[in-house]
């Protein structure tokens, strides 16, 4: 008896779309996939107002977008693009783009859009009934507030919320009668839109975890970083285009004290030294007795007594404020180095 060959046959069109996705696939620097199921119609149409033109969304069964993803992958005998599917889920989409991973991330991210949470869903964050008028008039939701915990009552004939409320705490399930009546409120708690599922780039496959990342804070520790090793650079004396004038400064200043402090004379602090040593002198002699002085010297620190120490304390301010310079100007070449 003759076998019966059995043959499963596939649907033309979804050939012919597994082909049209297997062509986006090819055409596009970055892949990604995306989940669409909790965004509604109206908000899909406005996301895909915003982004028009920097990217291309394609929505499809998700069977027939793992088909195209595996046999593009086996084509070109790419494993690691095959694995891509392994990311689909819920209400899956392709997305096609010239934005390198980071960028696509933050502009789906970016064009989400506030909405009222769904029952049943997880709250994402403390869901707060802030206290004040609802501009409603009295009547049954009066009572519905009351039933979901929030304290309310009837103030100039509206109703009014006493006290804020935390109606859903964090990682909680919203009840659907708490949800309902957020969204009598106007409270919009989530944000709806795009959801990055992964994303390819040359031979590598970014995840949301790895994408979301928070750009001040990154800006910071490169700032943070960037000083430290300015400083370090300067305290080793590392010379560096950045730091080689700081360095010069630093070297100078400290040739020049020393020149001073050990009475080495220089050109550029011979004045310095008998400046000091007069001063030195009279500081001296101000504490002998009189006999040990002649009349010189005695008008001289009669004339110069007050003028000497104002002259110290003079001194003492222009080396205070020559450190201070100092600092400002590492920390100006600090900033400045910041800015390229």
């Amino acid at each position: 008896m003759p076998a019966v060959e059995s043959k499963h046959k596939v649907a033309p069109w979804k050939v012919e779309e597994v082909n049209r996705l297997k062509k986006l696939l090819k055409e596009g620097k970055v892949v990604a996939l995306a989940d669409l199921m909790d965004v509604p119609a109206r908000q899909l149409q406005e996301i895909r107002d915003k982004i028009r033109g920097k990217m291309i969304l394609r929505m499809s069964r998700n069977t027939l977008i793992e088909r195209a993803i595996k046999e593009v992958a086996e084509e070109a005998n790419n494993p690691e693009f095959g694995r891509l599917a392994d990311y689909i889920d819920r209400g899956a989409a392709i997305i096609v783009t010239d934005m390198n991973p980071f960028k696509l991330y933050k502009t789906l991210e970016e064009n989400k859009i506030p909405a009222p949470i769904r029952g049943g869903t997880v709250a994402p964050c403390d869901i707060v009934v802030e206290k004040g008028s609802t501009g409603m008039p009295p009547g049954p939701f009066l009572g519905e507030l009351k039933s979901v915990g929030i304290p309310a009552a009837i103030e100039k004939g509206k109703i009014a919320i006493k006290e804020d409320t935390v109606v859903v705490k964090k990682g909680e399930v919203v009840p659907h009668k708490v949800a309902v009546v957020l969204a009598t409120l106007g409270i919009k708690p989530v944000k709806v839109g795009i959801d990055l599922l992964a994303a390819y780039e040359d031979g590598v496959i970014y995840t949301p975890d790895v994408l979301k990342i928070d750009e001040e804070e990154v800006i910071q520790n490169i700032q943070k970083a960037f000083t430290n090793a300015f400083t370090l650079s300067v305290e080793a004396i590392i010379p560096t285009a950045e730091t080689i004038e700081v360095i010069l400064q630093k070297a100078f200043n400290n040739a020049r004290t020393l020149s001073i402090e050990s009475a080495y004379p220089t050109k550029k602090t011979v004045g310095d030294i008998l400046a000091k040593g007069h001063s030195q002198m009279l500081a001296l002699a101000s504490e002998l007795s009189d006999d040990a002085l002649d009349e010189e010297l005695k008008e001289l620190l009669s004339s110069t007594s007050t003028s000497t120490t104002e002259k110290v304390e003079e001194q003492e301010e222009k080396e205070e404020k020559k450190e201070e310079e100092k600092k400002d100007e590492t920390s100006a070449a600090v900033g400045l180095g910041l800015l390229f």
